[in-house]
């Protein structure tokens, strides 16, 4: 099984990075690609989605991966302790909004939906489960907007109840779901985006465990 990774920042694929794999394989329109393993590509798309939708086209354009998964940040609704690691059950994009024309609001047009469910989520559970470490599973709103203690995040909460909030995953789950590539997300949480708290996006503690669950994860996969 060939695999792609996607990362939105530097700090997140840095603990995979060594004296082997540390140039990338190629760059091309800012993103650059690395083979993490022979089965494994991992590029940095950049933050937001226009970024994270034009590297997951490269990435499945140039490597044909037979599973595109997304790993990073993201807020969480619920008050939980950073670092929880939440398996995506799928994905919207709370910033779409038709809904003057009559649609729902988050309906993205010419795919026609507001939810992008990921692949085979009993599986990639299954997998999760032998990694041995608890974590959460849910849905995950995308929008281009850090959205952090504030009234939009009420509102996103109110009007899809996700469990976590981002700003790359939704838009790689699109292309994925137009290009016919099984898609799956991994999520470390950074924040509580609806209260004050003593913590304020943590990112080296969000991202302290990611990548060694991420290749146990992948590992597992696998074996299935």
């Amino acid at each position: 099984m060939k695999i792609g990774l996607i990362y939105a920042m530097t700090g997140e694929i840095e603990s995979l990075l060594t004296k082997e794999n540390a140039e990338p394989l190629q760059t091309v329109a800012g993103v650059s690609f690395y083979r993490i393993r022979p089965d494994v590509i991992a590029c940095i798309g950049g933050v937001g989605k226009v970024n994270a939708a034009m590297a997951a086209q490269l990435l499945i354009s140039l490597y044909k991966p037979d599973l595109v998964i997304n790993a990073g940040v993201a807020g969480c609704f619920e008050n939980v302790p950073i670092g929880t690691l939440v398996l995506a059950e799928g994905f919207l994009q709370h910033d779409v909004d038709t809904s003057p024309l009559g649609d729902p609001v988050g309906l993205v047009s010419t795919v026609n939906r507001v939810i992008f469910p990921t692949s085979e989520l009993e599986k990639a559970r299954a997998a999760m489960d032998k990694v041995g470490l608890p974590y959460r599973t849910g849905l995950v709103a995308t929008g281009d907007i850090f959205v952090n203690h504030c009234d939009r995040a009420h509102w996103i909460h109110d009007t899809f109840h996700p469990l976590l909030c981002e700003m790359e995953g939704g838009a790689v789950a699109q292309v994925c779901c137009r290009n016919d590539v099984p898609f799956l997300s991994l999520k470390p949480v950074s924040d509580c985006v609806l209260e004050h708290h003593d913590f304020f996006f943590n990112f080296p503690e969000a991202i302290r465990e990611l990548n060694g669950v991420a290749m146990k994860f992948i590992g597992n996969l696998e074996a299935e």
